[in-house]
């Protein structure tokens, strides 16, 4: 299962919500959604033929899965979820940057109408809603704002697909977090 590819990083991106919110809805579909069918990809066939009388008796306990391979789980840990993970990190990253730029000519518009409604005088008798000024939010703290939901969304996610993957593949008792930056440190070293 290859994630799917990145899109070019452009601030054009960023603003485009729907491309942005599409490309990480497809990502996390592809690998995090579809986890447990990944890993059951990665186990073992058995190596017993299968017994139709088995269906006839009732299992007390469970039968023990067969195990997932070592290597196979380590493999598409390192080339595919932690691939696609970093491709989601990355373009979050690079569009809270595309936030705090002040170059967003927004911004300039919004300032300009703030300025107008200071100035105009309405009677308040006349119409008493003349003094409210409903803020209207720039493309860049709309961003802003979407960047930080998915960043939960993406906390979640990963929470809930690395109780899967350290279950399933007998992984070490770390967080998602510290094996994520295991790899980024064992990449940058390569």
């Amino acid at each position: 299962m290859d994630p799917p590819s990145r899109p070019t990083l452009t601030p054009q991106l960023c603003f485009n919500q729907t491309a942005l919110r599409d490309f990480l809805r497809v990502s996390r579909g592809m690998i995090d959604d579809s986890i447990i069918q990944n890993l059951n990809a990665l186990m073992t066939p058995s190596r017993q033929k299968w017994d139709p009388a088995s269906t006839g008796e009732r299992q007390i306990r469970p039968a023990e899965r067969n195990p997932t391979d070592p290597q196979a789980c380590q493999s598409f840990i390192n080339d595919v979820l932690f691939q696609s993970w970093q491709a989601r990190s990355d373009i979050l990253n690079y569009c809270a940057g595309v936030a705090l730029d002040p170059a967003d000519p927004n911004f300039t518009l919004k300032e300009m109408e703030s300025a107008k409604e200071r100035e105009r005088v309405v009677d308040q008798r006349l119409d008493p809603y003349s003094g409210r000024v409903l803020p209207r939010e720039t493309r860049a703290e709309a961003l802003a704002s979407t960047i930080t939901n998915e960043r939960s969304v993406e906390g979640i996610v990963r929470s809930r697909t690395w109780e899967l993957v350290r279950e399933r593949c007998s992984s070490s008792g770390e967080g998602w977090e510290e094996a994520l930056d295991r790899w980024r440190a064992s990449r940058e070293s390569q």
